[in-house]
């Protein structure tokens, strides 16, 4: 199931569930995931893309074994808001995967998440070598927080302890 708002994606997201984030580039996805009561995103690892059936398969067999209640995709937006290409691309991606799990799925505005990762990584003092390998999944733990908090502040709005 397919939300094209964050809160009909919160109110879908069984409790007490994991969220798992993704950052779909074009040769890999970061992958990312939170705590079971959805409030603390941790990057996980980077999956080397082949072809969809395999990437979907990778996903969904990390996302068993921990919780998954719902999938967040960064949708790439251009900085001007619009969708381009890329943000098609991961619409798509979503649609295939969708006809795969009934886990829901949800879109989070990535814009400048690699940004925010890189300048991370370097503060950090990390290797040119090491940030090259780690780069998408720490991106796509900052997707999946940001997503989390806003979660957060809407079941706090509506009077859900979470």
């Amino acid at each position: 199931m397919i939300c094209e708002g964050l809160e009909a994606f919160a109110a879908a997201l069984p409790p007490g569930r994991a969220v798992m984030g993704l950052d779909l580039g074009e040769r890999t996805v970061g992958i990312a995931v939170s705590d079971g009561r959805a409030a603390v995103a941790s990057p996980l690892r980077t999956l080397r893309r082949t072809r969809f059936g395999a990437d979907a398969a990778a996903i969904l067999d990390i996302a068993g074994p921990r919780g998954v209640g719902g999938i967040i995709l960064g949708l790439p937006l251009n900085m001007d808001g619009s969708e381009g290409p890329r943000a098609q691309s991961t619409r798509a991606f979503a649609r295939n995967l969708a006809r795969l799990t009934e886990l829901p799925i949800g879109f989070w505005d990535e814009r400048l998440s690699t940004v925010a990762a890189e300048r991370a990584l370097l503060e950090a003092d990390t290797s040119r070598k090491r940030r090259s390998e780690v780069i998408d999944h720490v991106a796509a733990g900052y997707i999946l927080q940001g997503a989390l908090d806003r979660i957060g502040n809407l079941r706090r709005g509506a009077g859900h302890r979470g």
